[in-house]
Order: structure tokens, then C-alpha cells, then sequence
């Protein structure tokens, strides 16, 4: 559950913007002074600020500067003056959003769930989606939401080795996946098409290994070299 921070001086505003956040599933905690919020930020760091212009201590201006010094948690500025230089300022110090009083709770809100959907960390992958993803009708392997531009072996050899999470398959059993006959002096060929598909997962991440090697023995699939 994100956490917002409310800073803002008036009670009546603060409850009203607690009430409006809470309903929409955020954690909120209320503040009134500028000082009191760089300390709770330090502590207990909150994942955005709503932070008014003009607190009772330090101005809000002042209080985004001195939070920059060591946070770069996302600020909405909070104030009564529409001018366009404040609204200026307030980008410039650091501040990504600004909302005059009076306002909509519903839209501050939008706002604080556009800002954090904005900033939230991507993922190299969509939760739940594996490594690899076999079409077999399509004969098609994606690696990493990829397509791989494979041939009819190397996806039957890739195919083999995915089946069985580190098992070490043999060259010989490699063929047989290939549906060569390993008789037919082939082995040394699984080594080429070990040596393209390994280059064609390099080409999504240059750091992986699905592939291992296992000298004198074969080939394995492991995920956690993925």
C-alpha cells in the first residue's frame, strides 16, 4: 500500500485530502510543519509528499529544497496562488505536480496514482510471464517477451532442453530430439547449433547463459543462469 505524506497546515484541507486517499487504497500520514516532515521523511520515508506552499515554519519552497538534499520521493506542491512564477518555481526546485487551492480531492488523488504509476520501478518482464515461452503450433520460442529467430532444429533443440530444467542432456540425446539417428556421425553438429542459439539469446540479454555446458557429458537448461 503506497504511503502518502500530507503536509499542510490547515486541518480542514488535510482531512479532507486523508479521507479522499485513503478511500482510493493509500496509507496516509498528516503533518503541519515543514520541519516535522523532513525528519518523517528521513525515518520513515513515504513513497509521495503532498507538501503545501505555505506551512507556519518553513515554506513549502524551502521545504522541497532541503528534501531534495537527500530524496528524490515525488512532491505535489499544495497552494492558494495561481500565479505562474510559483507554479515555475515549484517545477524548477523539484516538484512534479501543482495543485491550487481550492481544489477537487478526487482529482489530487488521479494525481498522486499518475505520479506513482510514473515512477514505479518496470520490470524487465510482466509479473507471472516465464523466461521462455514455447508456441509449439508456431513453432516459435520467446525468450524474455522476444521472439527468437530460430530454425526448425535449434527450436527442437532448445524445446528439448526447456522441457527439463537442468538435465544434462548427451549430444547423442540431443539428436535423437532432432530426430537424427545419432549413428550418423552427427554429434559434433549439436555443438554448432548450441553455439547459434546461444548467440540469439545474447542478442535480448548479453549477460545470460540459459545454455550450460557440461564438458564430457552435454548440454542443460538453467534458469537460474537465465
Amino acid at each position: 500500500m503506497p504511503h502518502i505524506l500530507i503536509v499542510e497546515d490547515e486541518a480542514a484541507i488535510a482531512d479532507t485530502l486523508v479521507f479522499a486517499l485513503q478511500g482510493e487504497g493509500f496509507d496516509t500520514t498528516w503533518l503541519s510543519l515543514g520541519a516535522a516532515a523532513l525528519e518523517h521523511q528521513k525515518s520513515t520515508p513515504a513513497d509521495l509528499i503532498i507538501l503545501d506552499v505555505g506551512l507556519p515554519d518553513i515554506s513549502g519552497f524551502e521545504t522541497c529544497k532541503n528534501l531534495r538534499r537527500f530524496s528524490d520521493v515525488p512532491v505535489i506542491f499544495l497552494t492558494a496562488r495561481d500565479a505562474e512564477i510559483d507554479r515555475v518555481v515549484g517545477l524548477e526546485i523539484g516538484a512534479d505536480d501543482y495543485v491550487v487551492k481550492p481544489f477537487s480531492p478526487r482529482e489530487v488523488a488521479a494525481r498522486v496514482r499518475a505520479i506513482l504509476k510514473r515512477v514505479a520501478p518496470r520490470p524487465l518482464m510482466e509479473p507471472g510471464m516465464a523466461l521462455f515461452q514455447v508456441d509449439a503450433d508456431r513453432v516459435q520460442i520467446s525468450y524474455r517477451g522476444k521472439p527468437l529467430n530460430l530454425t526448425r532444429h535449434e527450436f527442437r533443440l532448445l524445446n528439448c532442453l526447456l522441457e527439463q530444467p537442468e538435465r544434462v542432456f548427451s549430444r547423442e540425446q540431443l539428436l535423437d530430439a532432432l530426430g537424427v539417428a545419432s549413428d550418423a556421425g552427427y554429434e559434433r553438429s549439436i555443438d554448432s547449433h548450441i553455439k547459434s542459439v546461444r548467440a540469439k539469446l545474447r542478442l535480448v540479454r548479453a549477460e545470460a547463459e540459459p545454455i550450460q555446458t557440461h564438458r564430457g557429458l552435454g548440454y542443460s537448461y538453467s534458469p537460474g543462469h537465465s
